[in-house]
């Protein structure tokens, strides 16, 4: 049972009207607004206080019952009327209570006047009300009630005193205009207690609150409450109703932490609201029906000449009807002139009933009624045209519906209308190429908008007769659509397939040559690539700016991948704003894939601004995919850039969101996670989201790195080789070097680890020569790791923590400070080897801490074990944020003081601590600071009167 919301004021009402002298209180609400869950909640607190109630309700009879609620109150209320002392006007009751025969006195003789005998019967009730102690009689649903019940209700307020209180609960827009009713609740006694309660819907946040009662007191999430109140109205009976519904039919989800529906479209009828629909509208007339159906065919305010011509009936019938039609209390004026149903959930299921062939003769007849319009609304006139047969004119407004769309700036309506039209209608096969062409699938939502354009391209070869061009024209389009939904491979030999036949001038010719450029999938050698792009024709001016834009984006975008500097200057070119509402897709999209370029590359700065400006532009245009695309790009972002707090729930929200983010953005989400949660030690977990990250493209080769590189910390060098094979050879071996920044390093240490030194140098060699002097920092960052490791393996200690330390400064300079302590690390590593311990261990102990900080706990604790087995003190070190050393010098600081001690220059310093001449300058003034000295003599001095000097090999920590 949901929770009662929303109805404080109306309790207190009717507890302030009762809890006086008789009185009368009329609920009027429609159906499913809650009035019998209001006199349930307050009769049950009236219950606890020892009032005695009676209740009845009037059930809807085709020949009324007469008397029926009151006698089904009495009974349900009293039990039994044994030991009253009843008179004779009891008698009156027995053939209404045929049961209490024996307890009831004799049946009095009968009367002649009809009226009389009412009246005596009337009197028996009160009798019977007054020796029970009856403090009210409730009646409900009273606009069905018989003319008997109506007058035993006008007997009783009308009596003085007011026998007992009553309360009864009536839909209005039911209430015939002949009944009795109407005499209850205008022409009362004018010292009578009137309390008239009208109940009105929920608001959104009682929704919210209504919903959320019957999913275990569990967040609703706004958007869906605000979505049910919409498509409910807040009428708690549908409210509660739809979501029964969604929940048996799994269309509820979890969702950062709370309920929200699968889709937020249209809403479902509940089989309870369409059956109950159903039987109010089969009881009016065939021409009333009729104008209820011409309503909600038309699902919107409808004018008086519109309704006519899609009911098809005469102007006598129809004037005869629409009055009926408009008080039978499902319409109301929505405006001047203007009809429409109450209840979008009456609507649909008054729709849903009209028969399939009456139902398209109806959208026939409106769309040509809407035809004749001086603005034809081309949005309905493309809905009632597919929804009539009609394919042309279907087609035809669709499209201008659509242009219109885009041209406002509401590209996913755009892109929604011409989905719709290509997947539902089969359309000739240029008119079908033309509509796809302009569908931007980043503003439509769920995870999979291309199968269902594929399966309709794919068909057009099929089932049509095809120029050897018009073909070319579909295949490209097939082999577009499957690259952008991730099938590769599949999509590129469509396009190769499609490539002689297309026009050689044409912007599908030069496009086709750029998608084949794009060193996607199983990436061909760059020269090959670089041969497609330089193959595709100039943009001639003759071409539309729209195709000129895209066309040199997705140019900018190949050069970018292939690792052509030139793609920098392309990508300056992308326009800042669109120029128009359909270019902002385009626009978008070129800034998001430049961003997630500039991340290979190692510009940041560049990805986070290009990021930033494709979030802001597809906020404005609604473009639904790319929230996803761009999330995912910017928690990849974080990851590089030590930006981890909240990171790893950030990511897991993307991967979970199976309906509303796109398995690529998912991909590259569960990469970021898989990371952390390798950093952070749940290795298992870790390789699950790596895994799965690597069923995307773009993610695979990151995804297989870090498998390889669990591999090698668990000693399987083996599968650590055949993790790197593929994605070596694709992206050192084919010059893809852009992609080669995480899986070289890793494959070099894994044929390092295998004794292969001559592979591993061969790769480093191939790398270098790929890269060249290219202006791309984390490639180069790379490289300098990859030498590291193999001058660590040929035993080249001293040049290794130099290279290490080299590959440090780099990473951070990106920043990328995972990457950086990890080469730190090893640096240190090399200077213990080499004998240095001195300036080994404070390396090693800042890298714990930094990796504790940063939330690499796995890493942090392998140094941790490295450091207490050598007797080094981790405690502060371990400690979350950067500890306070007060006046006393940090570790770093030590060792540089110690070798100022014995006479080393700053250079000289920073030679043996592997560090900047400025880092050797800034630990030297900090430690001046601290020991309230002003000069390097007066330092070293200082360093020794404390008895700071140490011996080789023994850490500062101990001496402090």
């Amino acid at each position: 049972m949901p929770r009662f919301v929303g109805r404080d004021h109306e309790v207190a009402a009717l507890g302030g009207a009762l809890g006086q002298l008789p009185a009368v209180v009329l609920i009027d609400g429609e159906a499913g607004i809650g009035k019998s869950r209001l006199l349930r909640e307050f009769l049950e607190s009236q219950a606890e206080r020892g009032c005695r109630v009676v209740v009845g309700a009037c059930p809807e009879l085709r020949v009324p019952y007469t008397l029926g609620a009151v006698v089904d109150a009495v009974r349900d209320g009293v039990g039994s009327v044994s030991g009253l002392p009843l008179s004779g006007l009891g008698g009156a009751l027995r053939p209404l209570f045929p049961e209490w025969a024996a307890d009831l006195p004799p049946a009095p003789e009968p009367l002649e006047d009809a009226t009389a005998a009412r009246h005596r019967l009337f009197r028996a009730f009160v009798e019977v009300f007054s020796r029970l102690d009856v403090a009210v009689l409730v009646l409900e649903d009273v606009h069905w009630a018989d003319e008997a019940t109506l007058e035993f209700l006008l007997f009783l307020v009308s009596r003085r005193p007011q026998p007992v209180s009553v309360v009864v609960t009536y839909r209005r827009e039911e209430v015939p205009p002949d009944s009795l009713l109407l005499r209850l609740t205008s022409r009362l006694p004018a010292d009578a207690h009137l309390v008239r309660l009208t109940l009105k819907p929920l608001g959104i946040g009682e929704t919210a609150a209504f919903v959320s009662s019957m999913l275990a007191d569990d967040h609703v999430s706004a958007e869906f409450a605000a979505f049910l109140h919409e498509r409910t109205e807040g009428i708690p009976l549908a409210v509660e109703e739809s979501v029964r519904l969604m929940h048996d039919r799994a269309d509820l989800i979890r969702q950062d932490g709370g309920w929200a529906r699968r889709r937020l479209d249209r809403i479902e009828v509940p089989p309870t609201i369409r059956d109950a629909m159903l039987e109010r509208v089969g009881r009016l007339p065939p021409d009333t029906r009729t104008v209820l159906y011409a309503v909600s065919v038309i699902s919107g305010p409808a004018d008086y000449m519109t309704l006519k011509a899609v009911t098809g009936l005469s102007e006598d019938r129809f004037t005869a009807q629409a009055a009926d039609a408009l008080g039978c209390g499902l319409l109301h004026e929505a405006g001047p002139g203007q009809w429409s149903f109450r209840h979008s959930l009456a609507c649909h299921a008054v729709y849903e009933a009209i028969p399939a062939q009456e139902r398209r003769a109806m959208h026939l007849r409106a769309g040509r009624a809407l035809e004749g319009r001086p603005l034809p609304p081309v949005a309905q006139l493309a809905r009632h045209f597919r929804l009539a047969g009609d394919v042309e004119a279907s087609c035809r407004y669709t499209e201008q519906a659509a242009d219109l769309s885009a041209q406002s700036g509401d590209v996913a309506t755009s892109a929604l209308l011409l989905h719709s039209l290509v997947t539902s209608v089969a359309l000739p096969a240029e008119r079908l190429v033309r509509l796809v062409m302009k569908i931007q699938f980043q503003a439509l939502p769920g995870s999979d908008p291309y199968s269902k354009i594929i399966d309709s391209l794919q068909s057009a070869p099929r089932n049509q007769v095809l120029t050897p061009e018009q073909e070319a024209l579909v295949r490209f389009q097939i082999g577009r659509v499957l690259m952008v939904a991730g099938e590769i491979e599949a999509g590129r030999l469509e396009i190769l397939r499609a490539v002689p036949h297309l026009a050689p001038d044409s912007p599908e010719a030069a496009r086709a040559r750029i998608l084949l450029a794009l060193p996607l999938g199983n990436a061909r050698p760059v020269s090959e690539h670089l041969r497609w792009l330089h193959e595709a024709p100039a943009v001639a001016l003759s071409i539309a700016p729209h195709h000129r834009l895209l066309l040199s984006v997705e140019r900018a975008f190949a050069l970018l991948m292939l690792g052509e500097e030139a793609g920098w200057t392309a990508a300056w070119q992308i326009p800042d704003e669109p120029p128009d509402p359909r270019a902002a897709s385009i626009v978008t999209a070129g800034n998001t894939n430049v961003g997630e370029e500039a991340m290979r590359w190692g510009r940041y700065d560049e990805a986070r601004e290009r990021l930033a400006k494709a979030l802001a532009l597809a906020e404005r245009y609604e473009l639904l995919d790319y929230f996803g695309s761009i999330a995912s790009s910017q928690a990849h972002l974080d990851w590089f850039t030590g930006a981890w707090a909240g990171l790893a729930d950030r990511a897991a929200q993307l991967v979970n969101d199976d309906d509303r983010v796109r398995l690529k953005d998912r991909c590259e989400a569960a990469l970021v996670a898989g990371l952390l949660q390798a950093a952070a030690g749940d290795r298992e977990e870790a390789r699950e989201r790596l895994r799965f990250a690597g069923r995307d493209d773009q993610q695979r080769i990151e995804a297989a790195a870090a498998l390889a590189q669990l591999c090698l910390r668990d000693g399987d060098i083996d599968e650590a080789l055949r993790l790197t094979d593929g994605p070596s050879e694709i992206t050192v071996g084919r010059g893809i070097w852009p992609r080669a920044v995480e899986v070289t390093p890793v494959r070099v240490a894994a044929l390092v680890a295998a004794g292969q030194l001559g592979r591993a140098a061969d790769l480093v060699t191939a790398f270098e020569h790929a890269l060249g002097d290219k202006d791309a920092q984390a490639p180069q960052a790379s490289l300098v790791l990859c030498r590291a490791i193999l001058a660590e393996a040929d035993g080249r200690l001293a040049d290794a923590a130099a290279l290490f330390a080299r590959a440090a400064d780099a990473w951070l300079a990106l920043p990328r400070p995972y990457d950086a302590l990890l080469a730190r690390e090893h640096q240190a590593h090399c200077l213990l080897a080499d004998g240095r311990h001195e300036a080994g261990l404070p390396v090693l102990s800042d890298v714990l801490r930094a990796l504790s900080d940063l939330g690499a706990h796995n890493d942090a604790d392998r140094v941790a074990r490295f450091l207490n087995g050598r007797g080094w003190d981790t405690q502060v070190a371990r400690g979350r944020g950067r500890p306070s050393y007060g006046d006393r010098l940090s570790p770093r600081e030590l060792a540089v003081a110690r070798l100022l001690v014995g006479g080393r220059t700053n250079r000289e310093i920073a030679g043996v601590l592997v560090v900047s001449t400025q880092t050797v300058a800034s630990q030297l003034k900090s430690a001046m600071r601290k020991l309230r000295v002003t000069s390097r003599t007066a330092l070293a001095i200082r360093v020794v009167e404390l008895g700071l000097t140490g011996e080789q090999g023994q850490s500062p920590a101990a001496d402090e």
